[in-house]
């Protein structure tokens, strides 16, 4: 998928009315965010803005997040774990603590 970022007034004006005359390509919008079809359509588009709009116009290539390929069953364990919670106002940190659960510190130093 292609990711546009429109960051100016007139920038989202422009990726509003490309949603509107191509909803076939965008895939989801998202105020100043949209996703559009990894199609030659979709780059068309994206590049159409980032011409008229310039640097107020973002576009990064992003692929669908699979949890079960990418993230480790510790993380998605842990996750889990957390949101099942007996007390939700308790911070990760301290509910990862002496448990066989990963630190945020660790996790935020290891890549996917």
């Amino acid at each position: 998928m292609i990711l546009v970022v429109a960051y100016s007034r007139a920038a989202r004006a422009t990726l509003r009315n490309v949603h509107d005359a191509h909803d076939g390509a965008v895939v989801r919008r998202f105020g100043r965010v949209a996703l559009l079809e990894a199609t030659e359509l979709g780059a068309f588009l994206a590049l159409r803005l980032r011409e008229k709009h310039g640097g107020n116009v973002q576009v990064e290539r992003v692929r669908p997040f699979n949890e079960f390929e990418t993230v480790p069953e510790r993380v998605r364990a842990a996750a889990s774990a957390y949101e099942d919670r007996e007390h939700p106002s308790t911070p990760y940190a301290t509910f990862a603590a002496g448990r066989d659960h990963p630190d945020p510190e660790a996790m935020a130093g290891r890549e996917l």
